[in-house]
């Protein structure tokens, strides 16, 4: 099983910061963002792993991380030249993971302690075909995807709420996602949003539609690192996780 980890987003709350580098690389405890999910993935079993990023601060990436080795991965770079949304980065996997082969996706500001591979084990028992996706409850589901459970099912995800003024629970949905390579059809599927992008709550929620959405719940503590409060929390959260 493969990785795939999504860090070509711009950080415009972490500005004036991403002005100077991909928001990606700032600083968490000891180590830049990214290396937190590189070390996520490898722990849970997966080492071969994809970096798509966007051209800024692509030189810094590949001076820090190399190849991967000294992290105990192999990393193999994409660069997304424009933020065309989630799930466009997604499709720059295509290619990388083999025709059926299931992968997880990580958004690389997604900061978490849950072990994945209780998670990744369960997905594998998941039919060809389905998604999983990682929710956590928050205290202000508004500012997140949050996801709307079957009437007859349970287990399943009837649909996701983007940003709902009103959410109907007080779950999120993370930046952690589980597919096989159906999902490069779903994308294909999708049109652009209203601010241009392709969305990846589009993507998941034509596996919803279907009943081919299931999730879990982080038991641990995770941030999306996507503000100077959260990227502070984190780093003190984080600053002995790596050595």
């Amino acid at each position: 099983m493969k990785g795939v980890i999504l860090a070509g987003g711009t950080g415009s709350r972490l500005q004036p910061l991403t002005r100077l580098m991909n928001k990606h690389l700032l600083p968490v405890g000891k180590y830049p963002m990214v290396c937190y999910g590189i070390d996520r993935l490898r722990r849970g079993g997966i080492t071969d792993i994809l970096l798509v990023i966007s051209k800024q601060s692509a030189g810094l990436y590949t001076d820090f991380l190399g190849s991967g080795a000294a992290f105990g991965v192999s990393l193999t770079y994409k660069i997304q030249e424009k933020a065309g949304g989630i799930a466009e980065a997604l499709e720059l996997a295509e290619g990388f993971i083999a025709p059926g082969e299931r992968f997880v996706v990580l958004l690389g500001d997604n900061l978490f302690m849950d072990d994945l591979k209780p998670y990744v084990d369960g997905y594998l028992r998941q039919p060809k075909g389905t998604a999983k996706v990682l929710l956590k409850p928050v205290d202000d589901a508004r500012r997140y995807g949050v996801p709307v459970f079957d009437a007859h099912d349970s287990a399943w995800i009837a649909y996701i709420e983007e940003k709902p003024q009103h959410p109907k629970n007080g779950y999120c949905v993370t930046g952690i996602y589980m597919y096989d390579t159906a999902v490069f059809d779903m994308i294909r599927r999708v049109s652009p949003s209203q601010r241009g992008e392709l969305e990846i709550t589009d993507v998941n929620n034509i596996y919803a539609k279907d009943r081919r959405l299931s999730y879990d719940v982080l038991k641990g503590w995770w941030s999306d690192a996507g503000t100077f409060q959260s990227l502070r929390e984190a780093g003190e959260k984080l600053k002995d996780m790596l050595p």
